[in-house]
């Protein structure tokens, strides 16, 4: 079942915990590419140096952060990679989600052909670990791009966010700081990145 509007409408640190154990779903293709988010980071733009909106930075290339809750936001690193991030709190205030792993569960080696170039059971173990333990990763490896900028989780059919009935809800959530981060002073500290202890795919421990 997909997660509907109101999941969505908690601050973003609520929300980077809740997301935890849910599934991303991909439809591209003809086929459905499904993963366990595993780890998460939360960015809060009035009071996060880290958040693209720190200090109600308002640009073009930014504006998914102040639409609706459940809002993507999809941006480019280096102009080569994209990172995918879900709008979390109320409108208007620069609040998201960014999903940093996935733990792939289905179509997995479509994932493995668009990371390496080969099926997931030619890969060793270090590759199979890497296909999705991070934000740029999983989205080669899901096929997600900018073109998913300010669409919605909720309201369209092929990018979305579902319940995992069949997974073991008994994890350890670790609360740790963010990465990649070091320009922004005392929030380098902040322990908003949450992952699920022990998970082969968490991009760092």
């Amino acid at each position: 079942m997909r997660l509907d509007k109101s999941f969505y409408e908690k601050s973003a640190l609520e929300l980077a915990k809740d997301l935890l154990g849910k599934v991303l779903v991909h439809e591209i293709n003809g086929e459905s590419l499904k993963g366990i988010i595993v780890e998460t980071e939360a960015y809060i733009g009035a009071i996060d140096k880290a958040s693209h909106a720190y200090g109600g930075k308002i640009t073009p290339s930014i504006e998914a952060l102040y639409k609706k809750p459940g809002t993507i936001y999809v941006y480019s690193v280096y102009g080569m990679y994209t990172c995918f991030n879900i709008i979390a709190g109320k409108e208007g205030e620069a609040e998201g989600v960014l999903i940093r792993a996935i733990e792939p569960i289905k179509g997995i080696n479509t994932m493995s052909l668009r990371r390496f170039n080969f099926l997931f059971n030619n890969l060793n173990k270090t590759q199979k670990r890497s296909i999705t333990n991070g934000p740029a990763k999983l989205c080669i490896a899901m096929g997600i791009d900018k073109s998913y900028n300010c669409a919605s989780v909720i309201k369209n059919d092929t990018l979305y966010v579902e319940e995992n009935p069949n997974y073991e809800f008994n994890y350890e959530v670790v609360e740790a700081k963010r990465v990649g981060i070091d320009y922004a002073e005392e929030a380098v500290d902040f322990l908003w990145r949450f992952y699920i202890k022990d998970n082969f795919y968490v991009s760092k421990k």
